[in-house]
């Protein structure tokens, strides 16, 4: 099981500040403890429990003061349910920014033409109207989601196995039983397994409850850390795909304390950002700091010295990491623009 590395993204340089190897780290050369209070584990769900359940044994068998899941997954269903520990629970929110992959089982309740069915897969192969079904978190009013791959892999009589990737919040039960109604010999769903969120992809690594709890108890008996990170990642692992902002140590602080980032303190950022684009804040080391909504295009920001460039929505690291080097004059101006804002 390993992490795949992703193609490395265009950055645009503004500015050189080097960073002080005294503080901080890069993500893969976190010491276990801070591995286990910024990690993702992405879990395989076994059927039976609910995602609360799982969450619950996670926790506990790390020892973690929180753990959350992006993207639940119902009791019968099973695959990849990303887990993250310690403060990387506030970054699992960017998961849903990312399309997410199911195969399951359909079931038709009469035979029909297979041309008939292929019809109505491709008819579901786009933008959708869905109404959640009743036993659902959310507020059941119609909405729209996006399907944007809609197959059958195979095909034994009236069961269908599908593959299907689609927006989050994409109610898998819900389309197979939609397309039942417009086929006019309805349909359910007979079984169904996560396969991909976003980077993560079970093909590249998932991990079981099994397997954690093997590399817990071998590190705590002797020491050995390999196959703990083997099963708990940095929770960088999930922003391939995310626009990055890379951020001066001098300003890192300041984030930490719900500064917004300014242009000087940016040493490089990704191509194409724009306006309202939800970005993430790295340290030069690699490290996640926090979210951000970019309020100037990468153009504006290489031109300009100076201005409010990304509002920081949600701060990931503790506060201290980094030393604090930031003004009080500085905090005051940022107050003033946010005010103007």
């Amino acid at each position: 099981m390993t992490q795949a590395k992703a193609p490395a993204e265009e950055m645009v340089a503004i500015s050189e500040e080097p960073t002080d190897p005294a503080h901080g780290w890069r993500p893969a050369e976190r010491p276990v403890a801070e591995l286990l209070k910024y990690g993702l584990i992405p879990l395989d769900k076994t059927t039976g429990p609910t995602s609360h359940e799982e969450v619950s044994w996670v926790r506990r068998l790390t020892g973690a003061d929180k753990a959350g899941h992006s993207g639940t997954l119902d009791p019968g269903v099973s695959g990849m349910l990303p887990i993250g520990l310690g403060r990387a629970t506030k970054a699992l929110g960017l998961l849903l920014l990312f399309p997410k992959e199911y195969v399951g089982v359909m079931r038709i309740h009469s035979s029909v033409p297979r041309e008939q069915v292929d019809r109505v897969i491709a008819e579901f192969t786009d933008e959708i109207y869905q109404r959640p079904p009743q036993r659902s978190s959310v507020k059941r009013e119609t909405r729209t989601r996006r399907i944007y791959e809609l197959e059958v892999l195979e095909q034994k009589g009236n069961l269908f196995l599908l593959r299907c990737v689609c927006q989050a919040g994409t109610y898998i039960r819900k389309l197979f039983y939609d397309m039942g109604e417009v086929l006019a010999v309805g349909a359910t769903m007979v079984e169904l397994r996560r396969t991909k969120v976003g980077p993560l992809d079970e093909a590249k690594g998932i991990v079981t409850l099994h397997e954690l709890d093997i590399a817990l108890q071998k590190w705590k008996d002797s020491g050995d850390e390999s196959e703990l990170r083997r099963v708990v990642w940095p929770i960088e692992s999930c922003l391939d795909g995310i626009k990055k902002v890379v951020v001066k140590d001098s300003a890192v602080d300041a984030v930490c304390h719900g500064a917004m980032l300014a242009i000087p303190g940016v040493i490089s950022l990704s191509k194409g950002i724009a306006k309202g684009e939800t970005v993430v804040l790295l340290t030069a080391k690699g490290e996640l700091i926090g979210i951000a909504e970019a309020s100037m295009t990468t153009e504006e920001v290489q031109a300009q010295p100076k201005g409010i460039a990304f509002p920081v929505r949600r701060v990931i690291m503790d506060q201290g990491s980094y030393p604090k080097m930031w003004k009080k004059q500085d905090r005051a101006e940022a107050e003033r623009a946010e005010g103007a804002a």
